[in-house]
C-alpha cells in the first residue's frame, strides 16, 4: 500500500488556465462570441476587441476575483443553450491544442496511485465539463451563470473563485469530502493562486513568472516547467 493510501483520502486540485491549458478565459470568451462568424468578421472582432484587452490584464493583475466579475460581463445576454452546445466543440478547437502533455501525465500518474482529481477553476462550469471528462476528473470546481429567458446574464452565482477564495473553497471541499490536505497536491500558475498552494501540504507552481518562482524556491514548493 502506497504512502498516499495509508495517509487517508487524498486528493490533487489542478488549477486549470495557465496549468493544464495554455489559454485563459479571453480565448474562451472568443470563440463564443464569433460563433458562426465568417473569417472576415472574426478579424474584425478581434481588432476592435484587443483594445480592451490591455484593461483586462491591468484589472487582473490588481485583482483576479475583480477581473473576473468584470470580463463576465461579456456573457451577458448570450443564448445560454447555443453556448452549452458548443462545449465540446470549443473544447475540441480551444482547449485540446493547447494542453499541456506534463499536466495529462502527472493527472494520470496521480489517478493510477488512488488519488482524487479536482479540476478547480475561475472558468464558467460548462466550459470545463468536456475538459474534466477528457482527463477523467472525479470533480469540478467552477463557477456558474444563471440564464434569463434563455440567455446568460452576465453575473456570477457565487463569488469567482480566485485569490482567496479558490483556498476557501478548497478547504471546505476537503472537509466535506474527509480530503487530508497535508497530504494532498496542488498545482498552479499564477501568483493570485498562493493562498490556495498554502492549503495543501505538497505544492507544485506550473510554469511560473520570477516572482512566483522566488516564492516557491523561498517555500520548498516544486518547481515544474511543462511544455
Amino acid at each position: 500500500m502506497s504512502t498516499e493510501q495509508r495517509a487517508g483520502p487524498v486528493a490533487a486540485f489542478f488549477d486549470v488556465d495557465g496549468t493544464i491549458v495554455e489559454a485563459t478565459v479571453v480565448h474562451y470568451y472568443a470563440f463564443y462570441a464569433t460563433l458562426g462568424f465568417s473569417r472576415l468578421k472574426r478579424i474584425l472582432w478581434t481588432a476592435a476587441f484587443l483594445p480592451k484587452v490591455a484593461f483586462y490584464l491591468l484589472l487582473d493583475k490588481l485583482s483576479r476575483s475583480t477581473f473576473n466579475r468584470v470580463f463576465y460581463r461579456n456573457y451577458g445576454g448570450m443564448n445560454a443553450q447555443i453556448l452549452r452546445d458548443h462545449s465540446v466543440d470549443h473544447f475540441q478547437q480551444i482547449m485540446k491544442p493547447r494542453l499541456y502533455m506534463d499536466a495529462l501525465t502527472r493527472i494520470s500518474e496521480h489517478r493510477s496511485r488512488g488519488v482524487r482529481v479536482v479540476l478547480v477553476t475561475g472558468s464558467l462550469d460548462f466550459i470545463i465539463e468536456p475538459l474534466a471528462a477528457s482527463v477523467e476528473a472525479d470533480d469540478i470546481i467552477a463557477v456558474h451563470m444563471d440564464d434569463v429567458d434563455g440567455h446568460l446574464s452576465g453575473t456570477l452565482t457565487s463569488e469567482p473563485i480566485g485569490d482567496r477564495e479558490k483556498a476557501r473553497i478548497i478547504r471546505e471541499y476537503a472537509e466535506r469530502n474527509h480530503i487530508d490536505l497535508a497530504a494532498s497536491y496542488g498545482y498552479a500558475d499564477s501568483s493570485s493562486d498562493m493562498p490556495m498552494l498554502d492549503a495543501v501540504g505538497h505544492a507544485t507552481v506550473v510554469n511560473p513568472k520570477s516572482k512566483l518562482r522566488r516564492v516557491a524556491a523561498d517555500r520548498g514548493w516544486q518547481i515544474a516547467d511543462w511544455k
